[in-house]
This record gives structure tokens, sequence and C-alpha cells, in this order.
């Protein structure tokens, strides 16, 4: 089953303090950045390829409003993982491939590429924003800056856009705002967030729902073939 990239904005995700761009503002193509905002996208890049396994705790509004609470797990480059608290019962996972997204409640599970998504350019091996990302804004707030970036390749394979929100001294990711083809957008809030080594196992989601449930993978029985009679049956159940 195709995981649609607005079910991940949903689940997965993604500012604070910032208010998003429209999906018109967001298409207008890169803007002319001014030698301080440059300044501020390389501050980003160092920050964010500086990022190994960390972890922490987040808050997070759907376009609905409605307000999660989690822990997030981040080992870079690919992997990330979303445990949300109950009772929500869901969980999204990055093993660096793939985005799986479980529902407990609804007993649904999905799958994405992680190259589709915007959390691609969070998760990157090398992380470059002047590379393969459109910059698209870059603000300023009271503590901080936020910048606006999309996948350069195309709107087709990665819709939507992502805002990162930075603050602090040092400086520190505050969160996203994940926004998806629909223009519905997804904020989510870091309360905290520390190094600190991983279980590689937090990064593994299987679909956890037996064979027969499985849309994409469901058994079917074997058809049955015709076989020989055998000379003396009796004996041989026998045997």
């Amino acid at each position: 089953m195709t995981l649609r990239f607005s079910t991940v904005a949903v689940a997965a995700a993604l500012l604070f303090a910032a208010a998003p761009l429209t999906p018109a503002q967001a298409q207008t193509g890169t803007a002319a950045l001014s030698t301080h905002d440059q300044g501020l996208v390389k501050q980003a890049t160092d920050y964010l390829q500086s990022l190994r396994e960390v972890q922490g705790r987040f808050e997070q509004t759907n376009p609905r409003g409605v307000v999660t609470a989690g822990d997030i797990f981040l080992s870079r480059p690919g992997k990330a993982r979303f445990q949300y608290d109950p009772p929500s019962g869901l969980e999204v996972v990055s093993d660096g491939r793939t985005v799986s997204v479980w529902d407990a409640r609804l007993k649904t599970f999905d799958r994405t590429p992680l190259g589709a998504t915007p959390l691609a350019i969070l998760l990157a091996s090398k992380v470059r924003l002047d590379q393969d990302v459109e910059v698209t804004r870059v603000g300023r707030y009271d503590e901080g800056f936020y910048l606006t970036a999309r996948n350069a390749n195309g709107q087709a394979q990665a819709e939507g856009y992502i805002t990162l929100v930075f603050g602090g001294t040092p400086l520190a990711l505050r969160g996203w705002t994940l926004v998806d083809g629909q223009g519905q957008a997804t904020r989510l809030k870091i309360t905290s967030l520390k190094p600190q080594p991983i279980n590689p196992d937090l990064f593994v989601l299987k679909d956890p729902r037996p064979p027969a449930e499985r849309i994409d993978g469901a058994k079917t029985a074997p058809k049955a073939t015709a076989k020989a009679k055998p000379e003396k049956p009796a004996q041989a159940a026998v045997e």
C-alpha cells in the first residue's frame, strides 16, 4: 500500500513560532537571499550536519488543531522515530529508506519512500541547503530564525514544503511545520532534545497486522493440484 504524503504530514510531525507560507507563496521560486540570510542558511546547515544521535520530546498540532505529544528519536543520516503518547497509538519510523506509519487504533500500516517527503531534507547524509533544496524564505523572530525549503527536483516527487525553526544559544532546532500538497499544515514543537545513544531497533517498524489483513501482502491459499491415487492408501497412511 502506497502512503500518500499528506498522511505523513499529519502523522509524522512538523514549526513553532513562525507562521507557515501559503502554497502560493511557497511556489514562487527561490527568493534572492541577502548576504545575512545566506549566513543564516549556513548556520542551519552546519547545525543540522552536526546532529547525529539525539532524542527528546515533542508537541504536535495537526491541521484540525488537535494537540498530541510524544518522544522523538533522530539518528542521522536517514533514521527517525516519532513515538506518540497514549491514547494516540501512532508510530512513525524512517529506517533510512522508507517512512512507515502504524496506527494502532485504526489498524492501518502505510509506507512511502523517505525521498518523497520533506523529511529527507532534515535526514540527508549530507545536508546541503544550497543544493538540491530550494530555500524559498528566511525569516527572523525574537529568539532566532526560520527557513522554508522544498525539494528542488520537482513538486511531483515531494509535494509540500517544510519550515525549520532554530533558536537559542547555542543554536538548536526548535521545531518545524510540514505543509502538504493540499496546504494542510502540521506543526511540531520540540520541547527537549539532547545527544544520546539510541537502540537501532527503534528504527525498524514491521507491519504488525496478521497476513490476512494486509492489503498488499495478504496470503492466498495455494491451488489444489491433482495427485495420483496411491496403490495402497491404507498402508501409506500408516507409514
